[in-house]
């Protein structure tokens, strides 16, 4: 099927050029293809190599996106460039070849309007045509995508379904020794507290979205309760600078980006955490400091980051960008989202 569109344009090269010959030959009662057959040959394959530059133009406006169409007034601007273009083409074209004696032109200006009056409305339909199969082509190509993505989702909620019993097992034992535990002994009481609360954030507080507010109270206890088993060396800065906390967001994005901060830190013990809101972009930068010996890359963090990029790629498909890089003794990540 790819082969017999590449070559339309011969087709329509070839039809529209006898179109010209018959307007031209047949009001002067003269037989048709009349003169000479070596310049009507050059003249057509002249007009077949501009039907195929045409088209290479068309392939590429569709690969570089040239034209976004998002209104009507859009849609009136992309058709008047392209038959501007065509009117500029067609008669530089006919203006070139017959200065150079390529093309032979019998009544100038008569032959100018015959050949724009043929050639635009035939390339502009082909250009029409190209644009509708591209754009069938894309729904064919999202619906799938979507029937993909809602499978998978009901994979993944089945599978939460599944893992939702050891939670709630360790939910309800850390009840258990919370109670058991000395009331002198503050601390131990206090990391079980923040490790309940944990729990039930990831149990009882999330459905399928939850605000800005809710997710960033979540980071602050799962840090409060890193900082009970973190050396008193360790220098941590937050900054969460977020005006909008009602803003909507899929929980739980930045556990493993957090984890793996607290996990690897070493050398100078530096954590650096950014959150920044720019009306619907959401910025957050994770700085932690790292041993000579320590070399992370990419694929550290294991499965924790597989499945990170994975539910990027999901719930935010083309509305997300993640950073990671390292140099001499600092690792750093950058995860921007755009919310709705």
């Amino acid at each position: 099927m790819n082969i017999f569109r590449k070559l339309y344009p011969f087709f329509l090269a070839v039809v529209s050029f006898n179109i010209i010959r018959l307007v031209t030959d047949i009001p002067k009662n003269e037989p048709f293809w009349t003169g000479s057959m070596q310049q009507h040959l050059i003249a057509l394959v002249v007009t077949i190599l501009a039907y195929y530059f045409f088209y290479f133009l068309i392939q590429l406006s569709i690969k570089k996106r040239w034209f976004a169409r998002k209104n009507r007034f859009d849609i009136i601007k992309e058709y008047t460039i392209v038959i501007l273009y065509l009117l500029a083409t067609i008669n530089l074209e006919l203006y070139l070849g017959e200065k150079t004696g390529v093309l032979y032109l019998g009544n100038r200006i008569a032959d100018y309007i015959i050949a724009n009056v043929v050639n635009i409305p035939i390339l502009t339909f082909y250009y029409t045509f190209i644009y509708r199969e591209k754009v069938e082509a894309d729904y064919r190509e999202q619906a799938l995508l979507l029937g993909k993505i809602k499978v998978e989702k009901l994979e993944t909620e089945l599978m939460m379904l599944r893992s939702q019993y050891h939670p709630h097992f360790l939910f309800n034992a850390l009840n258990t020794v919370y109670f058991q535990i000395d009331s002198e002994n503050k601390v131990a009481k206090q990391s079980i507290e923040l490790l309940s609360n944990l729990l039930r954030y990831q149990l009882y507080d999330i459905n399928q979205e939850v605000t800005l507010e809710q997710e960033i109270n979540y980071m602050k206890t799962y840090i409060e309760f890193q900082k009970q088993r973190m050396p008193d060396c360790l220098k941590l800065q937050l900054d969460f600078d977020v005006q909008t906390k009602e803003l909507k967001i899929h929980p739980l994005l930045f556990q493993t980006l957090l984890e793996n901060a607290f996990k690897y830190t070493g050398g100078m013990y530096r954590i650096d955490i950014e959150m920044k809101q720019n009306e619907n972009n959401l910025f957050l930068r994770i700085i932690n400091s790292i041993p000579d010996s320590e070399i992370i890359n990419s694929k550290k963090g294991g499965i924790g980051l597989t499945n990170l990029k994975r539910r990027l790629d999901l719930l935010y498909p083309d509305k997300h960008k993640l950073e990671i890089d390292q140099r001499e003794n600092l690792f750093k990540v950058i995860l921007s989202l755009e919310l709705m």
